[in-house]
């Protein structure tokens, strides 16, 4: 468990599973949109890579004939290769756009449950007076808001 979350007082421990558990996905949601943007960037530089590939070595010189220039960009092992770091880029980028979406969404359900079910969590009366301190370690360390169900 990471350390201020465990330093927390007036919080059971249970509280502070529950807190340590939006804080791992919120780290997972971030990481995997990392992931995607280096994956959006990607893709568009090889896209670029390829199409000024292809216009300079091959529609230049064969763009008399649809069928030449076809079957020169299918004989050129380079436009082929990347072509297919084009393809394969673009598949990925969905890929992670879709586990992106996937951890965002377990992030805030996650973390509205914890808002929803916070005078369960904090029962006492001085936890539920020093409540707010929670919610403040939580948005300076972590940028999880606590306050408020909505982003």
């Amino acid at each position: 468990m990471d350390s201020p979350i465990q330093l927390l007082e007036n919080t059971d421990q249970a509280t502070k599973q529950m807190l340590e558990n939006v804080r791992k996905r919120k780290k997972k949601f971030e990481d995997t949109k990392r992931w995607h943007y280096f994956s959006v960037y990607g893709t568009l530089l090889f896209a670029f890579f390829f199409f000024a590939y292809f216009y300079f070595t091959i529609a230049e010189h064969y763009s008399y004939s649809f069928l030449a220039m076809l079957s020169a960009a299918l004989n050129n092992t380079i436009n082929v290769l990347l072509l297919s770091l084009t393809i394969i880029g673009f598949g990925a980028m969905n890929l992670l756009k879709q586990q992106k979406e996937k951890k965002e969404k377990e992030f805030q359900e996650l973390r509205c449950e914890i808002v929803d079910r916070s005078k369960d969590l904090w029962k006492r009366e001085e936890e539920w007076k020093n409540r707010h301190i929670v919610f403040e370690i939580m948005k300076k360390q972590y940028d999880i808001n606590l306050y408020h169900e909505k982003k």
